[in-house]
């Protein structure tokens, strides 16, 4: 098996979004793993029926409010993969606002804004794989 068949079957896995494949070919047997999350769809579709995740926000110091993920799953920033993320840092936001996307089990799950305040922080980055409790978001509070 040479280096560039070897990059031919990694360049297919990378285009079907595998995150394995095992190939045998001349008495040779080998297998690809890719770390990491499939490409994001194209188009994010919430399910008729499925209500917004609302993720609690958790208080932190000097106003900061915490935003977790209520789930294990991948996070989208966007609602497609050429579309503007929903939030940038600097962003403000108001309650209700979708913040991101926790895709589980084929389910994506809109995850909103617990209070107005504008967003400080962004915990995790495009098509990666969040767990329960990992902070999404840190917003800082508006001032009553």
């Amino acid at each position: 098996m040479y280096e560039q068949e070897i990059r031919t079957y990694a360049g297919l896995m990378e285009e079907l979004c595998l995150t394995g494949l095992e190939v045998e070919a001349d008495g040779v047997r080998f297998r690809l793993e890719r770390m990491g999350a499939p490409a994001a769809p194209v188009a994010v579709v919430q399910p008729t029926g499925a209500p917004a995740v609302a993720a609690v926000p958790q208080p932190a110091a000097d106003g900061v409010v915490e935003v977790t993920s209520p789930m294990v799953g991948v996070f989208y920033s966007a609602p497609a993969e050429n579309a503007e993320p929903f939030v940038t840092t600097g962003c403000h936001v108001k309650k209700g606002d979708v913040l991101c996307i926790i895709e589980a089990m084929k389910l994506m799950n809109e995850i909103t804004a617990e209070c107005d305040g504008t967003v400080v922080e962004i915990g995790a980055g495009n098509n990666q794989v969040v767990d329960y409790g990992h902070v999404l978001f840190r917003i800082r509070k508006d001032e009553p």
